[in-house]
Protein backbone atom coordinates (compact mmCIF):
# COMPACT_ATOMS: atom_id res chain seq x y z
CA UNK A 1 0.00 0.00 0.00
CA UNK A 2 1.60 3.34 -0.61
CA UNK A 3 1.74 6.20 1.16
CA UNK A 4 -1.11 8.03 -1.12
CA UNK A 5 -3.40 5.16 -0.81
CA UNK A 6 -2.73 4.79 2.86
CA UNK A 7 -3.96 8.72 3.05
CA UNK A 8 -6.88 7.98 0.68
CA UNK A 9 -7.86 4.91 2.94
CA UNK A 10 -7.67 6.98 6.25
CA UNK A 11 -9.84 9.39 4.63
CA UNK A 12 -12.63 7.02 3.44
CA UNK A 13 -12.62 4.84 6.87
CA UNK A 14 -13.38 8.36 8.56
CA UNK A 15 -16.39 9.06 5.92
CA UNK A 16 -17.81 5.52 6.39
CA UNK A 17 -17.45 6.00 10.20
CA UNK A 18 -19.04 9.41 10.47
CA UNK A 19 -22.12 7.95 8.26
CA UNK A 20 -22.36 5.04 10.66
CA UNK A 21 -22.76 7.61 13.30
CA UNK A 22 -26.05 7.93 12.58
CA UNK A 23 -26.75 4.79 14.16
CA UNK A 24 -24.35 4.03 16.23
CA UNK A 25 -26.20 0.92 18.12
CA UNK A 26 -26.61 -0.28 14.25
CA UNK A 27 -22.66 -0.20 13.67
CA UNK A 28 -22.24 -1.72 16.76
CA UNK A 29 -24.18 -4.93 15.72
CA UNK A 30 -22.66 -4.79 12.69
CA UNK A 31 -19.46 -5.02 13.42
CA UNK A 32 -19.93 -7.67 16.35
CA UNK A 33 -22.36 -10.02 14.96
CA UNK A 34 -21.52 -13.45 13.79
CA UNK A 35 -22.19 -13.58 10.12
CA UNK A 36 -20.30 -9.97 9.02
CA UNK A 37 -18.44 -9.92 6.33
CA UNK A 38 -15.01 -8.54 6.00
CA UNK A 39 -14.74 -8.90 2.88
CA UNK A 40 -14.29 -12.06 2.01
CA UNK A 41 -14.41 -13.58 5.50
CA UNK A 42 -17.28 -14.61 7.66
CA UNK A 43 -16.94 -13.50 10.99
CA UNK A 44 -17.38 -16.69 13.19
CA UNK A 45 -16.78 -15.90 17.00
CA UNK A 46 -14.65 -12.60 19.37
CA UNK A 47 -11.77 -14.28 19.80
CA UNK A 48 -10.22 -11.65 21.87
CA UNK A 49 -10.45 -7.94 22.40
CA UNK A 50 -8.20 -5.35 23.96
CA UNK A 51 -8.02 -1.30 23.77
CA UNK A 52 -7.36 -0.36 20.51
CA UNK A 53 -9.31 -3.60 18.88
CA UNK A 54 -10.88 -7.14 18.79
CA UNK A 55 -9.88 -10.45 17.10
CA UNK A 56 -12.70 -12.59 15.41
CA UNK A 57 -11.45 -16.35 13.82
CA UNK A 58 -13.24 -15.72 10.69
CA UNK A 59 -13.99 -18.00 7.50
CA UNK A 60 -13.41 -17.22 3.75
CA UNK A 61 -17.24 -17.84 2.30
CA UNK A 62 -15.95 -19.43 -0.75
CA UNK A 63 -12.68 -20.85 -0.15
CA UNK A 64 -13.46 -22.00 3.33
CA UNK A 65 -10.26 -21.03 4.43
CA UNK A 66 -9.76 -20.09 8.42
CA UNK A 67 -8.55 -16.54 9.41
CA UNK A 68 -8.12 -14.49 12.38
CA UNK A 69 -9.41 -10.86 11.77
CA UNK A 70 -8.30 -8.16 13.98
CA UNK A 71 -10.47 -4.64 13.77
CA UNK A 72 -9.67 -1.40 15.21
CA UNK A 73 -12.37 -0.25 17.59
CA UNK A 74 -14.82 2.12 15.81
CA UNK A 75 -14.17 4.83 18.44
CA UNK A 76 -10.85 5.24 17.40
CA UNK A 77 -10.64 4.94 13.85
CA UNK A 78 -11.40 8.40 13.34
CA UNK A 79 -8.08 9.21 15.54
CA UNK A 80 -5.40 10.23 12.74
CA UNK A 81 -2.70 8.38 15.48
CA UNK A 82 -4.63 4.85 16.00
CA UNK A 83 -5.45 5.00 12.70
CA UNK A 84 -2.24 5.24 11.11
CA UNK A 85 -0.68 3.00 13.67
CA UNK A 86 -3.16 0.09 12.58
CA UNK A 87 -2.85 0.62 9.07
CA UNK A 88 1.17 0.79 9.80
CA UNK A 89 1.03 -2.49 11.56
CA UNK A 90 -0.60 -4.51 8.55
CA UNK A 91 2.13 -2.95 5.77
CA UNK A 92 5.16 -3.42 8.02
CA UNK A 93 4.01 -7.44 9.08
CA UNK A 94 3.34 -7.57 5.35
CA UNK A 95 6.61 -6.38 3.93
CA UNK A 96 9.33 -8.82 6.62
CA UNK A 97 7.58 -11.89 5.78
CA UNK A 98 9.26 -14.38 8.29
CA UNK A 99 7.98 -18.00 9.44
CA UNK A 100 7.83 -16.80 12.44
CA UNK A 101 6.10 -13.85 12.18
CA UNK A 102 2.36 -13.96 11.19
CA UNK A 103 1.12 -13.90 8.10
CA UNK A 104 -1.13 -11.00 6.75
CA UNK A 105 -3.55 -12.17 4.16
CA UNK A 106 -6.15 -8.91 3.31
CA UNK A 107 -6.85 -5.48 4.70
CA UNK A 108 -10.38 -3.63 4.23
CA UNK A 109 -12.97 -1.60 5.76
CA UNK A 110 -15.83 -2.87 8.12
CA UNK A 111 -19.50 -1.69 6.88
CA UNK A 112 -19.07 1.02 9.72
CA UNK A 113 -15.93 2.13 8.42
CA UNK A 114 -13.80 0.25 10.97
CA UNK A 115 -10.53 -0.83 9.26
CA UNK A 116 -9.59 -4.80 9.84
CA UNK A 117 -6.47 -7.38 8.67
CA UNK A 118 -6.57 -10.25 7.99
CA UNK A 119 -4.14 -12.65 9.20
CA UNK A 120 -3.43 -16.51 9.76
CA UNK A 121 -5.75 -18.23 12.05
CA UNK A 122 -2.68 -18.95 14.95
CA UNK A 123 -3.54 -21.40 18.11
CA UNK A 124 -1.35 -22.12 21.32
CA UNK A 125 -0.31 -19.58 24.31
CA UNK A 126 2.18 -17.00 25.39
CA UNK A 127 5.48 -17.05 26.41
CA UNK A 128 4.32 -15.34 29.28
CA UNK A 129 1.93 -18.50 29.72
CA UNK A 130 4.70 -20.77 29.58
CA UNK A 131 6.90 -19.01 32.11
CA UNK A 132 3.96 -18.70 34.70
CA UNK A 133 2.98 -22.99 34.36
CA UNK A 134 6.75 -24.04 34.54
CA UNK A 135 8.41 -21.03 35.93
CA UNK A 136 12.62 -20.71 35.40
CA UNK A 137 13.67 -22.30 32.27
CA UNK A 138 17.17 -23.93 31.50
CA UNK A 139 19.35 -22.34 29.73
CA UNK A 140 19.30 -24.85 26.67
CA UNK A 141 14.97 -24.40 27.25
CA UNK A 142 15.26 -20.74 26.62
CA UNK A 143 17.66 -20.65 23.86
CA UNK A 144 14.73 -23.26 22.21
CA UNK A 145 12.26 -20.53 22.08
CA UNK A 146 14.71 -17.72 21.68
CA UNK A 147 16.29 -19.13 18.41
CA UNK A 148 13.03 -18.51 16.44
CA UNK A 149 12.31 -15.02 17.64
CA UNK A 150 15.77 -14.23 16.92
CA UNK A 151 15.45 -14.90 13.49
CA UNK A 152 12.20 -13.08 13.02
CA UNK A 153 13.40 -10.09 14.89
CA UNK A 154 16.25 -10.45 12.32
CA UNK A 155 14.67 -10.15 9.72
CA UNK A 156 12.38 -7.78 10.86
CA UNK A 157 15.53 -5.79 11.26
CA UNK A 158 16.77 -6.28 7.59
CA UNK A 159 13.54 -4.88 6.93
CA UNK A 160 14.20 -1.60 8.34
CA UNK A 161 11.41 -2.19 11.39
CA UNK A 162 12.44 -2.48 14.87
CA UNK A 163 9.55 -4.35 17.07
CA UNK A 164 9.93 -1.68 20.45
CA UNK A 165 7.70 -3.89 22.48
CA UNK A 166 9.19 -7.62 22.61
CA UNK A 167 8.40 -9.45 25.55
CA UNK A 168 6.89 -12.52 26.46
CA UNK A 169 3.15 -12.12 26.29
CA UNK A 170 3.86 -10.69 22.31
CA UNK A 171 5.23 -14.24 21.48
CA UNK A 172 2.69 -17.45 21.03
CA UNK A 173 4.08 -20.84 21.47
CA UNK A 174 2.29 -22.30 18.86
CA UNK A 175 3.65 -25.96 18.95
CA UNK A 176 5.82 -27.50 21.76
CA UNK A 177 8.55 -29.91 21.59
CA UNK A 178 12.44 -29.78 20.98
CA UNK A 179 12.28 -27.23 18.33
CA UNK A 180 9.06 -24.79 19.37
CA UNK A 181 7.40 -23.16 16.76
CA UNK A 182 6.55 -19.47 17.60
CA UNK A 183 5.42 -16.49 16.23
CA UNK A 184 6.04 -12.95 16.90
CA UNK A 185 2.92 -11.08 17.14
CA UNK A 186 2.26 -7.62 17.54
CA UNK A 187 3.60 -4.65 15.65
CA UNK A 188 1.52 -2.01 16.93
CA UNK A 189 4.23 0.16 18.16
CA UNK A 190 7.15 -0.84 15.51
CA UNK A 191 9.44 1.82 14.22
CA UNK A 192 10.35 2.24 10.84
CA UNK A 193 13.95 3.14 9.96
CA UNK A 194 14.23 4.09 7.21
CA UNK A 195 10.33 5.84 6.63
CA UNK A 196 9.70 8.04 3.79
CA UNK A 197 8.71 11.88 5.20
CA UNK A 198 4.91 11.04 4.38
CA UNK A 199 5.00 8.61 6.75
CA UNK A 200 6.97 10.45 9.62
CA UNK A 201 5.20 12.07 12.32
CA UNK A 202 3.41 9.32 14.02
CA UNK A 203 5.26 9.91 17.22
CA UNK A 204 6.16 13.17 18.75
CA UNK A 205 9.07 14.07 19.95
CA UNK A 206 10.38 12.70 23.23
CA UNK A 207 7.11 10.05 23.41
CA UNK A 208 7.55 6.28 25.44
CA UNK A 209 6.56 3.85 23.84
CA UNK A 210 6.84 0.18 25.16
CA UNK A 211 6.47 -1.92 28.21
CA UNK A 212 8.51 -0.43 31.33
CA UNK A 213 9.20 -3.92 32.58
CA UNK A 214 11.21 -4.22 29.18
CA UNK A 215 12.17 -0.83 28.02
CA UNK A 216 15.71 -0.10 26.94
CA UNK A 217 17.44 3.21 28.28
CA UNK A 218 17.00 5.07 24.99
CA UNK A 219 12.89 4.55 24.87
CA UNK A 220 12.79 6.13 28.42
CA UNK A 221 14.93 9.04 27.65
CA UNK A 222 12.92 9.38 24.18
CA UNK A 223 16.33 8.80 22.59
CA UNK A 224 17.07 7.25 18.85
CA UNK A 225 15.50 3.72 18.92
CA UNK A 226 17.56 0.89 16.38
CA UNK A 227 18.25 -2.92 16.60
CA UNK A 228 19.94 -1.94 19.86
CA UNK A 229 16.66 -1.34 21.60
CA UNK A 230 15.71 -5.02 20.39
CA UNK A 231 18.64 -6.49 21.48
CA UNK A 232 17.83 -4.82 25.49
CA UNK A 233 14.35 -6.68 25.27
CA UNK A 234 16.11 -9.60 24.27
CA UNK A 235 17.97 -9.82 27.53
CA UNK A 236 15.25 -8.93 29.82
CA UNK A 237 13.57 -11.90 28.16
CA UNK A 238 16.19 -14.16 28.43
CA UNK A 239 16.99 -12.98 32.21
CA UNK A 240 12.94 -13.81 32.70
CA UNK A 241 13.24 -17.03 31.05
CA UNK A 242 16.16 -18.85 33.35
CA UNK A 243 14.93 -16.75 36.23
CA UNK A 244 11.42 -16.76 36.44
CA UNK A 245 11.05 -12.78 37.07
CA UNK A 246 12.09 -9.88 35.55
CA UNK A 247 15.58 -8.30 36.32
CA UNK A 248 14.36 -4.76 37.63
CA UNK A 249 10.87 -5.20 39.45
CA UNK A 250 9.27 -2.46 41.23
CA UNK A 251 5.66 -1.04 41.15
CA UNK A 252 6.79 2.47 41.44
CA UNK A 253 6.80 3.85 37.31
CA UNK A 254 9.29 6.81 38.48
CA UNK A 255 11.74 4.09 40.51
CA UNK A 256 11.48 1.28 37.61
CA UNK A 257 12.67 4.02 35.30
CA UNK A 258 15.90 5.15 37.34
CA UNK A 259 16.30 1.19 37.67
CA UNK A 260 16.51 0.29 33.71
CA UNK A 261 18.51 3.82 33.60
CA UNK A 262 20.98 4.31 36.70
CA UNK A 263 21.24 0.60 38.10
CA UNK A 264 23.82 -2.32 37.66
CA UNK A 265 21.99 -4.98 35.06
CA UNK A 266 21.79 -8.37 38.10
CA UNK A 267 23.23 -12.09 37.13
CA UNK A 268 20.78 -14.25 36.51
CA UNK A 269 23.55 -16.62 38.45
CA UNK A 270 22.06 -15.10 41.63
CA UNK A 271 19.24 -16.71 41.90
CA UNK A 272 18.91 -19.55 39.09
CA UNK A 273 22.02 -22.15 38.07
CA UNK A 274 23.20 -20.64 35.45
CA UNK A 275 27.04 -20.31 33.84
CA UNK A 276 29.02 -17.43 34.15
CA UNK A 277 28.97 -17.62 30.03
CA UNK A 278 24.85 -16.96 29.83
CA UNK A 279 25.09 -14.26 33.09
CA UNK A 280 27.94 -12.33 30.10
CA UNK A 281 24.92 -12.97 27.74
CA UNK A 282 22.47 -11.15 29.52
CA UNK A 283 24.69 -8.06 31.21
CA UNK A 284 25.76 -7.28 27.68
CA UNK A 285 22.18 -6.78 26.52
CA UNK A 286 21.30 -4.81 29.07
CA UNK A 287 24.05 -2.45 28.83
CA UNK A 288 23.01 1.01 29.46
CA UNK A 289 24.80 2.39 26.34
CA UNK A 290 23.43 1.01 23.22
CA UNK A 291 26.52 0.66 21.51
CA UNK A 292 28.04 -1.86 23.87
CA UNK A 293 25.51 -4.50 23.25
CA UNK A 294 25.33 -6.79 20.54
CA UNK A 295 25.92 -5.43 17.11
CA UNK A 296 22.62 -7.70 15.10
CA UNK A 297 20.66 -10.12 17.13
CA UNK A 298 22.69 -12.92 14.94
CA UNK A 299 25.31 -12.20 17.03
CA UNK A 300 23.48 -11.91 20.28
CA UNK A 301 22.16 -15.51 19.47
CA UNK A 302 25.47 -16.95 18.55
CA UNK A 303 26.55 -16.23 21.86
CA UNK A 304 23.84 -17.44 23.69
CA UNK A 305 24.46 -20.74 21.87
CA UNK A 306 27.74 -20.99 22.96
CA UNK A 307 27.33 -20.21 26.58
CA UNK A 308 23.81 -22.18 27.12
CA UNK A 309 26.50 -25.69 26.18
CA UNK A 310 28.53 -24.72 29.19
CA UNK A 311 27.94 -26.94 32.35
CA UNK A 312 27.41 -25.83 36.00
CA UNK A 313 28.67 -28.53 38.52
CA UNK A 314 30.38 -30.62 41.79
CA UNK A 315 30.25 -32.33 45.12
CA UNK A 316 27.19 -34.13 46.45
CA UNK A 317 26.11 -35.13 50.28
CA UNK A 318 22.83 -36.23 51.89
CA UNK A 319 21.45 -34.13 54.44
CA UNK A 320 18.33 -33.71 56.78
CA UNK A 321 16.56 -30.86 55.75
CA UNK A 322 13.64 -28.26 56.43
CA UNK A 323 11.48 -27.94 53.22
CA UNK A 324 8.83 -25.13 52.39
CA UNK A 325 6.56 -25.20 49.64
CA UNK A 326 4.77 -22.40 49.04
CA UNK A 327 2.15 -22.11 46.07
CA UNK A 328 0.06 -19.24 44.94
CA UNK A 329 -3.51 -20.11 43.86
CA UNK A 330 -4.83 -18.14 40.79
CA UNK A 331 -8.68 -17.28 40.79
CA UNK A 332 -10.27 -19.30 37.69
CA UNK A 333 -11.20 -15.67 36.77
CA UNK A 334 -7.69 -14.82 36.36
CA UNK A 335 -6.29 -12.78 32.90
CA UNK A 336 -3.09 -13.54 31.09
CA UNK A 337 -2.05 -9.85 31.46
CA UNK A 338 1.16 -7.82 32.60
CA UNK A 339 -1.33 -6.91 35.76
CA UNK A 340 -1.72 -10.39 37.03
CA UNK A 341 1.24 -11.22 35.78
CA UNK A 342 3.27 -8.36 37.77
CA UNK A 343 1.53 -8.88 40.96
CA UNK A 344 2.05 -12.69 40.60
CA UNK A 345 5.63 -11.73 40.49
CA UNK A 346 5.82 -10.01 43.14
CA UNK A 347 4.11 -12.62 45.70
CA UNK A 348 6.84 -15.13 44.76
CA UNK A 349 9.49 -12.99 45.19
CA UNK A 350 8.23 -11.50 48.59
CA UNK A 351 8.06 -15.20 49.22
CA UNK A 352 11.78 -16.47 47.90
CA UNK A 353 13.39 -13.38 49.67
CA UNK A 354 11.39 -14.03 52.94
CA UNK A 355 13.02 -17.74 52.88
CA UNK A 356 16.56 -16.99 51.64
CA UNK A 357 16.38 -14.52 54.37
CA UNK A 358 15.55 -17.42 56.46
CA UNK A 359 18.74 -19.33 54.76
CA UNK A 360 16.65 -21.13 52.60
CA UNK A 361 18.12 -22.46 49.48
CA UNK A 362 15.44 -21.99 46.52
CA UNK A 363 15.87 -25.76 44.84
CA UNK A 364 13.06 -25.38 42.52
CA UNK A 365 10.32 -22.65 40.69
CA UNK A 366 7.77 -24.27 38.95
CA UNK A 367 5.40 -21.15 37.61
CA UNK A 368 3.08 -20.37 40.44
CA UNK A 369 5.04 -22.17 42.83
CA UNK A 370 8.82 -22.92 44.52
CA UNK A 371 10.21 -25.48 46.65
CA UNK A 372 12.94 -23.90 49.73
CA UNK A 373 14.99 -25.93 51.69
CA UNK A 374 17.43 -25.61 54.78
CA UNK A 375 19.48 -28.47 55.32
CA UNK A 376 20.22 -29.03 58.69
CA UNK A 377 23.37 -30.24 60.62
CA UNK A 378 22.55 -33.69 61.29
CA UNK A 379 25.48 -33.41 64.44
CA UNK A 380 23.89 -30.29 66.24
CA UNK A 381 22.84 -30.88 69.69
CA UNK A 382 18.62 -31.84 69.98
CA UNK A 383 17.52 -28.68 71.93
CA UNK A 384 19.18 -26.73 68.96
CA UNK A 385 17.28 -28.20 66.34
CA UNK A 386 14.37 -28.09 68.73
CA UNK A 387 14.69 -24.18 68.50
CA UNK A 388 15.53 -24.07 65.19
CA UNK A 389 12.25 -25.42 63.63
CA UNK A 390 10.15 -23.63 66.44
CA UNK A 391 11.21 -20.40 65.12
CA UNK A 392 11.48 -21.20 61.85
CA UNK A 393 7.65 -22.57 61.96
CA UNK A 394 6.52 -19.28 63.37
CA UNK A 395 8.51 -17.35 60.73
CA UNK A 396 6.78 -18.94 57.73
CA UNK A 397 3.53 -18.62 59.39
CA UNK A 398 3.83 -14.92 59.16
CA UNK A 399 5.80 -15.20 55.70
CA UNK A 400 2.60 -16.69 54.41
CA UNK A 401 -0.12 -14.44 56.39
CA UNK A 402 1.88 -11.47 54.16
CA UNK A 403 2.48 -12.68 50.89
CA UNK A 404 -1.77 -13.74 50.95
CA UNK A 405 -1.98 -9.88 51.67
CA UNK A 406 0.32 -8.78 48.57
CA UNK A 407 -1.93 -11.60 46.50
CA UNK A 408 -5.30 -10.19 47.29
CA UNK A 409 -5.33 -7.81 44.48
CA UNK A 410 -5.65 -10.35 42.05
CA UNK A 411 -7.58 -13.06 44.36
CA UNK A 412 -5.19 -15.27 44.31
CA UNK A 413 -4.94 -17.75 47.39
CA UNK A 414 -1.40 -18.03 49.27
CA UNK A 415 -0.59 -22.49 50.69
CA UNK A 416 3.08 -22.86 52.32
CA UNK A 417 3.34 -26.10 53.42
CA UNK A 418 6.62 -27.53 55.23
CA UNK A 419 8.08 -31.17 55.70
CA UNK A 420 11.55 -32.15 56.89
CA UNK A 421 13.03 -35.44 55.00
CA UNK A 422 16.04 -36.33 53.05
CA UNK A 423 17.97 -33.53 50.42
CA UNK A 424 20.82 -33.72 48.28
CA UNK A 425 23.17 -31.06 48.30
CA UNK A 426 26.23 -30.12 46.13
CA UNK A 427 29.05 -27.83 46.94
CA UNK A 428 30.11 -26.42 50.03
CA UNK A 429 28.49 -24.45 52.65
CA UNK A 430 29.03 -21.02 51.75
CA UNK A 431 27.86 -21.97 48.44
CA UNK A 432 25.22 -25.09 48.48
CA UNK A 433 22.72 -26.05 46.22
CA UNK A 434 20.40 -28.58 46.75
CA UNK A 435 19.75 -31.04 43.64
CA UNK A 436 17.93 -33.80 44.43
CA UNK A 437 16.76 -36.01 47.20
CA UNK A 438 13.31 -37.48 48.55
CA UNK A 439 12.14 -33.72 50.23
CA UNK A 440 12.59 -32.80 46.64
CA UNK A 441 9.77 -35.09 45.37
CA UNK A 442 6.92 -32.59 46.26
CA UNK A 443 4.43 -34.90 44.75
CA UNK A 444 4.47 -37.09 47.91
CA UNK A 445 4.25 -34.83 51.08
CA UNK A 446 2.40 -31.77 50.21
CA UNK A 447 -0.54 -30.90 51.54
CA UNK A 448 -3.39 -27.42 51.36
CA UNK A 449 -4.92 -26.31 54.86
CA UNK A 450 -8.14 -23.75 54.54
CA UNK A 451 -5.81 -21.31 56.40
CA UNK A 452 -3.46 -21.66 54.12
CA UNK A 453 -0.25 -23.17 56.39
CA UNK A 454 0.55 -26.77 56.65
CA UNK A 455 2.47 -29.31 58.24
CA UNK A 456 3.49 -32.47 56.94
CA UNK A 457 2.94 -35.96 59.90
CA UNK A 458 7.20 -35.64 59.43
CA UNK A 459 7.42 -31.97 60.11
CA UNK A 460 4.90 -32.37 63.15
CA UNK A 461 6.56 -35.55 64.40
CA UNK A 462 9.51 -33.86 64.13
CA UNK A 463 8.09 -31.05 66.57
CA UNK A 464 6.91 -33.04 69.04
CA UNK A 465 9.26 -35.33 69.29
CA UNK A 466 11.85 -32.61 70.40
CA UNK A 467 9.30 -31.04 72.47
CA UNK A 468 9.03 -34.27 74.50
CA UNK A 469 13.28 -34.84 74.33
Amino acid sequence: MAADSESTFRIQARADLHASERDPSEASRAQRGPGTLAGEYVLKALLASGGHGSVYEAEHRILGRRAAVKVLHPHLADQGEMLKRFVREARVVNQIRHPNIVDVYDFGLMPDGSPYYVMELLTGRTLSQVVQERGRLSSTRALAYLEPVCGALEAAHRAGVVHRDLKASNILVVEEGERPRVKLLDFGIAKLLHAEPSQEGLTIAGQRLGTAHAMAPEQFRGGPIGPHTDIYALGVLLYQLITGRYPFQCEDRMELERLHLEAPAPRPSAIAAVSPAVDAVVLRCLEKDGSRRYGSVTACLAALSEAAEEPVQPTRRTRLALAVHAEVVLAASAQDDDAVYAVLADVLDGLEQGLRGGGFLLALQSGTSLLAIHPLDNGAPSAERTEYLREAERTLRVLQEMAQKLAEPVNARVHLCVHLGQAETRGDASESEVVGGPVTDVGTWRLRTADGFALTPAASLALEFDEGD
